[in-house]
């Protein structure tokens, strides 16, 4: 039993130690979702609470509150990603290419007065109250202003006062990232003109739906993919 005894105090010794290190990883990670350290710290923890709960088992029979399995840290590795069939971890596979995706959607526009105003609007919420925030005087400005207003996506367009037509999404592979210090600000083109080395892998067409009630201004989209 002495034996055992010892054997049990270094299991226990194990657990604390991997608890300490687990604490550790999620405090390093500080939130940060599916961090690899926390990962690890967990599986190595998971085991030897699993570990110390067997032996106790087979000294005593006595078991601890901890409901756990044993589990393969290398099979959990290939389960999560980190580790390939091959056992090459998965950030030593780098692709060679980059992958763009280019975006392009048209509008009409109902009503020139009723955009800039919606325009205003978002313009005056995002400068402080002692600013003078200034008119919106274009469509192209209105059409910016929203768009900053929600951090460049374009779901802030999706705003009765634009009808959105069709447009359509492209996902290309290219052998270099943009550069955008490459382009003049004013370029509105050559960051998206394709050159001989791309390779269009698809294209999505979008195609809005118009309900059949007039005064109804959601608006669903349909895809339609094109592989070439």
């Amino acid at each position: 039993m002495t034996d055992q005894n010892a054997e049990l105090d270094v299991a226990l010794d194990r657990v604390i130690e991997a608890t300490r290190a687990h604490l550790a990883a999620v405090k390093a990670a500080a939130g940060r979702i599916d961090d690899d350290d926390v990962w690890q710290a967990y599986v190595d923890l998971n085991n030897a609470s699993y570990a110390y709960d067997e032996k106790l088992l087979d000294a005593y029979g006595e078991v601890t509150p901890w409901d756990v399995e044993a589990i393969d840290p290398d099979e959990a590795d290939r389960r999560f990603g980190q580790v390939s069939e091959d056992g090459a971890a998965a950030g030593a596979d780098p692709y060679k290419q980059v992958v763009s995706v280019r975006q392009r959607r048209d509008y009409r526009v109902p009503s020139v007065s009723a955009l800039l105003r919606v325009a205003e609007t978002a313009r005056r919420s995002s400068v402080p109250d002692d600013e003078d925030a200034g008119p919106v005087e274009s469509v192209g400005e209105a059409v910016l202003e929203l768009l900053q207003a929600g951090d460049g996506s374009l779901a802030s367009l999706d705003v009765p006062e634009l009808e959105p037509l069709d447009g359509l999404l492209t996902v290309t592979e290219v052998a270099e990232p943009l550069d955008l210090e490459a382009f003049d600000d004013a370029d509105g083109s050559g960051p998206f003109a394709p050159v001989e080395t791309d390779l269009l892998v698809g294209r999505l067409d979008e195609h809005p739906f118009m309900p059949d009630d007039d005064d109804d201004h959601d608006h669903d989209h349909d895809h339609a993919g094109h592989q070439h």
